[in-house]
């Protein structure tokens, strides 16, 4: 076997092309070459896993291939012939089974097992379909309505270019180096393992809650099959309520508020009563999800092909359709009219962060789980330019579209101003949905291909955001089967949305999203730049990228990963804390017990960082607590990459740029 050691000496390395970290003892590796070697399984730290060496020799007896197996008293009956081999306790009682494969070869490493996307074009689909979704059809249109106008795509674009795309990128180069998902990728610096699960945090509250969401387009979409439209007519056959008292332009949000989803103006008394029907929506919305994640990337990787594509020919039929409106051109003239003393504003550019945030999903980890699964060198530069072009024309495209028919409802209401739509649900399950119903001819068409893309669009999200999931589990415990991982996530996941489906479930929702998922992402994104930046090191990680991709990394990106973001994203949070009034949805504030709750959330994914820091540094093998929390900021033996060559030559690669520093008497970026 070639030696894969820079320096040739490899007593300093384990059969993995490690360094050793006390765990081993050269009895492990004075055996001789031989036909198999034992699949390793590293759920746990390396000092606490069992070593197995498997020779061809037991008992002092040379095993040939095909010879039947040999008890031994104590120890391992081998059959060369099979990939297993048992441990007995001298008696022929065995005791457990360990599965063996051929030995590795020379050029590769243990992380070759991953699966890879079937095709380069999946993962570029899937990355679109992640990043391109619900917040860009019903949320951007209203914020940027809301903050200024055409003025808001000022901020936006600047926190796009300087905050947003730098981010993208950066976290798919760090999941492609390390084929890790967002929690093992800290093996860069254990110290910051914390993040990871702080962001999971995040994800688990989007994702119960955009699901739910989702279950409410199935339910519109359906009932988009009626010979006439629920919502373009009032039906008060045995119902509790008159039609006499309800204006033909409030028909949709009587529909939505009365048939749909019931609502409770506050939740002091409790959540109140499941809606039935909009729980089988979530079932049937949680089952796709399931059939898409069954086989990892194998499935979701084909689906993206729909979920990417359809939106793009829906949206392009409705913006036709919306510019045949009358007003549409009043309509789309206000969308991008900018108001410029909007921009001296901090709440503009604060919500600016937000979106950009919430559309690119970055730092919730499907990035860097999607490019974990991409061959080692792929060139993700090109993605990430790709992708956030990609956002952003779907966001304009989307404003476009929304403001075009907002026009046309604008122009026929007698009641009705720009001033007053806002982005969210009612939106997309009000305001669209009147709007379509004056349209003159098959509005049902509208209605299906609306709501189906809606659907797509959560889809695509929800499957991201669900897989950072189950893989972060599928990298801890490498030998759970990763359907019953994905039964048993999508299982609770749908539990779990079921609480906002009652009757006080959108007040719910919306206490979660403010403290469980916008704010936690703030924190973990800018500890994430930090800790890479300033700990790990700048120069170090674009090493890495640059032996990677074969490019050096600029200074705009080192700029960007160094300064602006963690200093920027550090001052947005303070602005945030210091400003930020009593919480509450509606005219009404929450009790303080729900108030405290989403604090308690906040701090709970928070609390992580400093937890898990503890536990690094607690764990080090160093004497002293300045050794140990030197150790812990270190990278372990795991980070690199994993096939041996390459990572022989990213050894190689990485002292020569040390030895060219250290030449250098001033290092800017």
């Amino acid at each position: 076997m070639a030696s894969n050691q820079p320096n040739g000496n490899s007593s300093q390395y384990d059969n993995l092309g490690y360094l050793k970290d006390g765990s081993e003892t050269s009895s492990y590796f004075d055996q001789p070459p031989n036909k198999y070697g034992v699949s390793a399984i590293e759920p746990a730290p390396r000092n606490f896993l069992p070593r197995i060496t498997c020779t061809s020799e037991v008992g002092g007896k040379k095993i040939q291939p095909g010879s039947p197996p040999t008890p031994h008293n104590g120890t391992a009956v081998i059959d060369p012939s099979q990939s297993n081999f048992s441990l007995n306790n001298g008696q022929n009682e065995k005791i457990s089974t360990v599965q063996v494969q051929p030995e590795i070869g020379d050029d590769e490493g243990p992380g070759e097992d991953r699966d890879t996307w079937d095709n380069p074009i999946e993962f570029l689909l899937s990355c679109i379909s992640m990043s391109v979704g619900l917040g860009n059809v019903w949320r951007f249109p209203g914020v940027a309505a809301q903050n200024g106008g055409g003025a808001f795509l000022i901020p936006y674009l600047i926190v796009l270019l300087i905050i947003g795309r730098p981010i993208y990128y950066l976290e798919m180069c760090l999941g492609q180096f390390s084929r890790y998902g967002q929690v093992k990728v800290w093996n860069l610096s254990p110290i910051f393992k914390g993040i990871g699960y702080g962001s999971i945090t995040g994800v688990i509250a989007l994702v119960s809650y955009y699901c739910a969401l989702m279950a409410i387009t199935v339910f519109f979409f359906f009932a988009s099959f009626a010979k006439d439209l629920p919502w373009s007519i009032c039906d008060d056959t045995d119902k509790d309520y008159n039609c006499t008292f309800v204006s033909e332009e409030n028909y949709a949000e009587h529909y939505y508020y009365n048939e749909v989803f019931p609502q409770r103006a506050s939740i002091d008394d409790g959540l109140g009563k499941l809606h039935w029907k909009l729980a089988l929506c979530l079932v049937f919305s949680w089952l796709i999800i399931f059939l898409s994640l069954v086989k990892g990337v194998k499935s979701s990787g084909k689906v993206a092909y729909f979920t990417a594509i359809f939106p793009y020919i829906v949206l392009l039929i409705l913006l036709i359709r919306g510019l045949t409106l009358k007003g549409a051109g009043a309509g789309i003239l206000y969308f991008v009219t900018p108001e410029w003393s909007a921009l001296y504003k901090p709440k503009v550019w604060y919500a600016a962060v937000s979106q950009c945030f919430f559309s690119l999903t970055t730092g919730f980890g499907p990035i860097i789980m999607f490019s974990s699964f991409n061959p080692f060198g792929k060139n993700v530069y090109k993605d990430a330019l790709i992708i956030s072009f990609m956002d952003t024309f779907t966001s304009l495209l989307a404003g476009c579209t929304v403001f075009s028919v907002m026009g046309n409802l604008v122009e026929e209401s007698k009641t009705l101003e720009f001033e007053d739509i806002e982005g969210g649900p009612s939106l997309a399950f009000i305001l669209y949905p009147q709007a379509i119903a004056k349209f003159t001819w098959v509005p049902q068409l509208f209605a299906v291909l609306f709501f189906l893309m809606l659907f797509t669009l959560g889809l695509g999200s929800a499957t991201s955001l669900t897989g950072g999931i189950i893989t972060i589990i599928c990298d801890q415990y490498i030998t759970w089967k990763r359907w019953l991982v994905t039964l048993v996530v999508c299982t609770l996941g749908c539990l779990a949305g079921l609480m906002y489906l009652t009757e006080g479930g959108m007040l719910l929702l919306d206490l979660v999203d403010h403290f469980g998922a916008s704010f936690i992402i703030y924190v973990m994104v800018m500890f994430e730049c930090a800790g890479i930046a300033w700990v790990y090191g700048l120069s170090n990680i674009c090493d890495d990228i640059e032996f990677m991709l074969g490019r050096r990394v600029g200074i705009y990106w080192r700029i960007c990963w160094g300064l602006v973001i963690p200093v920027g994203l550090f001052g947005i949070l303070l602005y945030y804390l210091i400003t930020e009034p009593e919480f509450q949805s509606g005219p009404l504030p929450y009790p303080k017990v729900a108030t405290i709750c989403g604090w308690l959330l906040t701090g709970f994914a928070a609390a992580l960082i400093p937890a898990w820091a503890i536990h690094a540094v607690a764990t080090r093998k160093k004497g002293s607590i300045k050794e140990k929390i030197i150790e812990a900021s270190k990278p372990t033996h795991r980070w690199g990459p994993q096939r041996r060559k390459q990572r022989s030559e990213w050894q190689a690669f990485r002292a020569e740029k040390k030895a060219q520093r250290s030449r250098k008497r001033f290092i800017i970026f």
